[in-house]
């Protein structure tokens, strides 16, 4: 019973947060064009890496979802250092993620969460470097789609949970793109993240529920945390947004905010799909420059954090409780039923794409 119930505090807590990002996802999905960003990536140098990762860190895109997002750039005349910091930045934050940031973990995270993101993707992509001009030529796009969502090949919504942002028509009114908008940020966007966002709840209540705080906290700490949160993350498939409610759990577990902070970076960025595209597409050296400057970058970040809260003696968990209550309680309520018919219906929907012969009622 304690689960269920802190479950359904987690999911009070964070749902105008998700809406909120959601809301504000399904905007810039309507109203940024595909060719802006086609536009500024496709020359060399440091000021379009820089680039790339700050049009990247906004965007709606899961990690699987980045994936032929970027490629698609990438086709379309991206340079390999842009398109590896559009890849790094994009799954690694973006607007949904940094509103429930700011209420599950605190301020300090959701303005460190960011800026640790893109400096992640820039690090990446000066890693990588220029073109390498006796490279091979690139693989054709049945190859990399087939990478990131083979394993949904079955499904009729595959193209649709793995596509990149929609280009939309120039003529299109302001009307329109606002209802595109609505319809992206409580359709597409909810369903490529509901299993995930919901395994992320849940493990944040079974935490809560069932570890002691001195479980982690006697081994939580430094180089050693945040190593095994890199390798905890690479294998993983799990969007910034459905990690930030673990993150939370493994905190208040008595895990140290560097070592979530790794988590929350590593986990998006270094999944195994990414990985392979990555060394397909762009070749190993590119592939080892990726990882290095993921892994590197999270965790200096994970330790200057570490320190930095050490030092001025800030306890983040001590601020969280007071975010958690800014809204009124029957808003909140309102908002955790709105979300759960949002994603009861995703849910549905994957199910029926899933196996048509199952049965679900008309009208759900």
């Amino acid at each position: 019973m304690d689960l269920i119930v802190n479950f359904w505090q987690l999911l009070v807590i964070a749902a105008p947060w998700l809406l909120l990002g959601f809301s504000i996802a399904g905007l810039i999905h309507a109203f940024v064009p595909e060719d802006f960003m086609r536009k500024h990536l496709g020359s060399e140098g440091f000021a379009t890496t820089v680039k790339a990762a700050l049009i990247g860190a906004p965007l709606p895109l899961c990690s699987c979802g980045v994936i032929p997002a970027a490629l698609g750039l990438r086709r379309r005349g991206a340079s390999k250092s842009a398109t590896v910091s559009f890849l790094v930045a994009t799954p690694e934050t973006g607007v949904d993620s940094v509103s429930l940031s700011y209420v599950m973990l605190g301020p300090i995270m959701a303005v460190v969460r960011p800026v640790a993101a893109i400096t992640s993707a820039i690090v990446a992509g000066v890693l990588v470097g220029k073109e390498d001009k006796a490279a091979a030529p690139m693989a054709e796009s049945a190859e990399v789609e087939s990478s990131c969502c083979s394993k949904k090949a079955a499904e009729p919504a595959a193209q649709t949970s793995c596509s990149s942002v929609e280009s939309t028509s120039h003529k299109q009114t302001f009307a329109t793109k606002l209802v595109s908008a609505v319809r992206f940020s409580t359709g597409k966007l909810i369903a490529d993240t509901a299993e995930w966002l919901l395994v992320g709840l849940f493990f944040a209540a079974l935490v809560q529920t069932y570890v002691s705080h001195d479980f982690l906290a006697s081994y939580g700490e430094g180089i050693l945390a945040m190593t095994v949160m890199v390798l905890v993350s690479i294998p993983m498939y799990i969007c910034a947004t459905a990690s930030t409610p673990i993150a939370a759990g493994l905190l208040f577990a008595g895990l140290s905010p560097g070592a979530i902070l790794v988590f929350m970076l590593a986990g998006p960025a270094t999944n195994i799909a990414t990985l392979g595209v990555v060394g397909k597409e762009l070749g190993r050296r590119s592939l080892i420059a990726y990882l290095f400057g993921v892994i590197s970058c999270a965790m200096a970040f994970g330790a200057a954090l570490d320190f930095g809260l050490s030092y001025f003696n800030i306890d983040i968990r001590e601020g969280i409780e007071q975010h958690t209550h800014l809204l009124p309680e029957s808003l909140s309520l309102t908002m955790a039923g709105l979300l759960v018919l949002l994603l009861g219906r995703a849910i549905v929907g994957k199910l029926r794409s899933r196996y048509p012969s199952l049965s679900f009622g008309e009208g759900v």
